[in-house]
């Protein structure tokens, strides 16, 4: 998918003008939205999964350990890194598994909730994560592709259509707690 030379035309420029061309005013510019967000996070993707394939992590496998990193004792309930992550149960479980197999988290009875299960983040699993987020960080976050003002803008955006979209609320001053 990726070119080694840039095309020499906007294929989503010419999408949005083939969708007016054939009257559909009303939709060009909202199918402009959606292809245009869909083929940066194409490209995005493919520059994290450069960076983590050292690592041998996807980047569902990097979200969860790095969540755990950030939890205060390093583990958390399923259920609160399923919420966090916004992914549904069975593919928390099933990329769970993975890093269990691998020996980079470990799953623990929750002390409150006999049915319930806590995944905790092991040493490897804390050595692992950092590693691959200095790489992140170095390859990825720190040069996006466009500039702080864009990104600022970009986000704002992007949170907009979210929350308008019923993705979260308005914050409370504070998070709670992990």
């Amino acid at each position: 998918m990726a070119h080694l030379r840039p095309l020499p035309v906007d294929p989503l420029a010419e999408a949005k003008r083939q969708w007016q061309a054939h009257g559909w005013h009303d939709a060009a510019e909202g199918m402009s939205v959606v292809v245009s967000i869909m083929r940066a996070q194409q490209l995005l993707m493919a520059r994290i999964d450069a960076a983590l394939k050292p690592f041998g992590l996807s980047f569902a496998r990097y979200e969860l350990l790095r969540l755990l990193a950030f939890s205060r004792e390093g583990r958390l309930p399923l259920a609160s890194v399923v919420a966090r992550l916004q992914v549904h149960a069975t593919s928390v479980s099933s990329t769970a598994e993975r890093l269990v197999r691998d020996g980079y988290i470990r799953r623990e009875p929750h002390p409150h909730d006999g049915r319930a299960a806590m995944l905790a983040l092991t040493a490897e699993g804390r050595t692992l994560v950092e590693q691959a987020t200095e790489v992140l960080n170095g390859e990825v976050f720190t040069h996006p592709g466009i500039n702080r003002d864009d990104a600022t803008q970009l986000v704002s955006i992007v949170a907009r259509m979210r929350k308008n979209a019923g993705d979260f609320a308005d914050p409370r001053p504070q998070p709670e707690p992990l």
